[in-house]
């Protein structure tokens, strides 16, 4: 399975770039982000369209920063996983303590919402979300201005956690969110992986470049090929498959970006179908999720989970399904789920759910914007604005929706 449909990806990878006169594709090889959108603001960032300048410069100025920023490696971490190989990701359970009650303090308990500092012992953690962040700004700045050094740095990123032999990412989470004196990894860690669906897009950013070869294409296909493969066969994949709450969201999300990317459009297609299961029963017949409701900081969850559809959805198009308008025998749809969220997004309602700590207004700038698109939200790009205030005109995500 790990390396079927490669032949079909490589030709839809060398058909998308252009590099024989050095420019980006026409429409750019991404998944969850809008393509024709992405081709539409880059004629007019080309343009000047003062609408757009302020968040394109915003996004520059990131992107410098970003050049200072790395190669990180899965080999700086303090402390070796049980595999006795650094080479293997590991991560602690963020929500998990010492329990003040024992000695040695394990086996360590929960508390739901509150992060435990000891997390960051394990860099692996705070290094991949970092370089799949700094890979997606320099592929979108690469992409807009056509400057081959955000492509350049982009691809030493990428090789030195992927693809070099000595500093590469062994493809699998058998270590992924570890309780102390409970277990050396489980099938929540998977969440840790969510943010591989952003570098995956960011890969679709940067096939123009001379910097990104078709070998280091088919370098990341086969080691998310690799990825998919252990996902669907590992006991700790299949438990974070079995998920009922936003882990199994995302585990779909996850697993269906990849298919795409590795080309496998069978796998693909029935992700998606299990998506529309997964909506179908997690939401009531409110449009809220009652599995997050039970979280301490319920807002965001349900607002997570959520986002998380939307990319499944977003990627559905790319196989021919509507989600975006579909409703679940019991009624749900992510219309509804958005008609639930809404007023509490733009603070014309006040949550009344469990949220021991603020919630950040921002989490929900892409679900506003993209229903403005999806759902004829009248009033979601101005409530955008007010809840941006002097940075509405500079966030990345006018360059995107």
């Amino acid at each position: 399975m790990k390396y079927i449909f490669f032949i079909s990806s490589l030709l839809l990878f060398s058909c998308a770039s252009t590099k024989g006169n050095g420019t980006p594709p026409q429409t750019p090889a991404v998944f969850i982000l809008n393509g024709d959108k992405l081709k539409s603001n880059k004629a007019r960032i080309a343009a000047k369209d003062p609408a757009l300048m302020p968040a394109y410069k915003k996004l520059l100025a990131d992107a410098d920063k970003a050049l200072q920023e790395g190669p990180f490696s899965v080999m700086e971490k303090k402390h070796s996983p049980p595999s006795g190989n650094k080479h293997d990701y590991m991560s602690l359970a963020p929500y998990h303590w010492p329990d003040p009650a024992k000695k040695d303090g394990l086996p360590y308990i929960r508390k739901d919402g509150q992060t435990n500092p000891e997390v960051k012992d394990y860099k692996d953690k705070e290094y991949m979300p970092k370089l799949c962040e700094l890979v997606n700004t320099l592929g979108l700045a690469y992409y807009f201005s056509e400057d081959e050094k955000y492509a350049e740095h982009a691809a030493k990123l990428l090789k030195v956690w992927y693809l070099d032999p000595e500093t590469k990412m062994n493809p699998n989470l058998n270590y992924g969110q570890a309780i102390k004196g409970v277990n050396t990894g489980r099938g929540a860690g998977l969440i840790d992986a969510r943010h591989f669906m952003k570098l995956i897009d960011a890969i679709g950013l940067l096939q123009a470049s001379k910097h990104w070869t078709a070998s280091d294409q088919k370098g990341m296909q086969a080691w998310f090929a690799d990825f998919l493969n252990w996902m669907q066969t590992s006991k700790i994949g299949t438990d974070e498959m079995n998920a009922k709450n936003n882990h199994g969201t995302y585990y779909d999300a996850l697993r269906l970006s990849m298919a795409l990317f590795t080309g496998d459009t069978g796998l693909a297609k029935g992700v998606v179908a299990n998506g529309t299961k997964r909506l179908d029963s997690q939401m009531d017949a409110e449009g809220k999720f009652p599995l997050e409701m039970e979280r301490t900081i319920a807002l965001h969850y349900n607002v997570f989970d959520l986002l998380a559809f939307y990319n499944i959805a977003a990627m559905a198009e790319k196989t021919g399904f509507d989600l975006w308008n579909y409703t679940g025998p019991s009624g749900a749809s992510l219309k509804k789920g958005f008609n639930f969220l809404h007023p509490y997004l733009t603070k014309e309602k006040s949550w009344t759910g469990h949220q021991i700590k603020p919630f950040e207004f921002e989490e929900g700038y892409p679900l506003l914007l993209i229903s403005a698109d999806k759902y004829g939200c009248k009033n979601c790009r101005e409530k955008v604005k007010e809840l941006a205030g002097e940075e509405a005109g500079k966030l990345r995500e006018i360059l995107l929706y």
